[in-house]
């Protein structure tokens, strides 16, 4: 089933749904490990999970094998990640055919970063320069079977943004101009890149909507877990952290438990500001891991 169509249904019910992300291990052991967790986590009833794409497509047949494991035998409705990165139009072809024969519906069509090693993302010979045109070929030659996903950047790609950290409004607006190209390609829901200013969040979907953008789309939260895989993140991701966040954290960011307990915390109020809003999907990047995101998922539900 198509995640967009189990969306449609949670609005009509007036429900709130949610997703966990998890990527490939780099071991068997973290494999089976990755299974447990998930397993426990799709007890909670996710409207789906998805798995993610390595760079340059370096962990290309553990995604298709871990996508068709979560199907057919978790049986949780699946998303698998799809990049253009070192991937000629056959390659994604042999994808896209896959996991269409394990019955998976459902893809998040990205760019994708730069391979490991390099700084910037090269169009590889034969293959795509940008999602654009990834949506455009799926909606080509695979018609209306594929749910497609995309990409949203509240605070603009993190290509595009300066050193200074902050996008130009000329360079916003170009990116929601683009984004629309992929919606209006054939894409039919949106997730968002993390972010920790709730408001931009919001203001980002109202600009979305007065360009006519009517898809949902869908929050990207991701728990802090440790003070410095959020610095290396929020770095690689050219993320704005509100100085009140930085203030919480300066005290508390050698001691791990404080770290955790004050990211659930702060995932919790976000996730509550944003349903207050009307968004009633969450998206929970879980970096397979299950406590963070399940406590701010509870807190959730409970309070509902």
């Amino acid at each position: 089933m198509k995640v967009i169509e189990k969306i449609q249904e949670s609005v009509k019910d007036d429900r709130v749904v949610f997703s966990f992300e998890f990527f490939p291990p780099k071991t068997e052991d973290g494999v089976d490990n990755l299974f447990e967790r998930m397993e426990r986590m799709v007890s909670h009833n996710p409207s789906f999970c998805d798995i993610t794409w390595g760079a340059g497509g370096s962990t290309a047949d553990l995604t298709l094998e871990i996508s068709n494991r979560m199907q057919n035998m978790v049986c949780v409705e699946t998303m698998m990640h799809l990049t253009c990165t070192n991937m000629p139009v056959e390659k994604i072809d042999h994808a896209l055919e896959t996991i269409k024969s394990n019955g998976i519906q459902n893809v998040l069509a990205l760019r994708g970063d730069p391979p490991h090693g390099q700084d910037k993302f090269v169009q590889v010979e034969g293959g795509f320069a940008c999602a654009l045109d990834l949506v455009k070929h799926m909606r080509a030659k695979y018609g209306d079977y594929f749910g497609i996903t995309v990409a949203g950047y509240p605070e603009a790609h993190p290509d595009v943004i300066p050193s200074t950290g902050l996008a130009t409004l000329e360079t916003y607006e170009n990116e929601l101009a683009y984004l629309k190209q992929k919606v209006d390609a054939g894409a039919d829901l949106i997730v968002t890149q993390l972010f920790y200013d709730t408001d931009n969040f919001l203001k980002f979907v109202s600009d979305c909507r007065q360009i006519g953008i009517t898809c949902p789309i869908v929050p990207g939260i991701m728990p802090i877990n440790n003070y410095k895989g959020f610095l290396r993140m929020t770095g690689f991701c050219k993320t704005r952290i509100p100085a009140e966040i930085t203030a919480a954290l300066e005290p508390i960011k050698d001691n791990e438990e404080a770290v955790k307990a004050y990211g659930i915390h702060l995932g919790t109020e976000m996730c509550k500001k944003i349903m207050a809003s009307g968004i009633k999907t969450l998206h929970l990047y879980t970096l397979n891991m299950e406590k963070s995101a399940l406590a701010i998922l509870m807190v959730n539900l409970l309070t509902l």
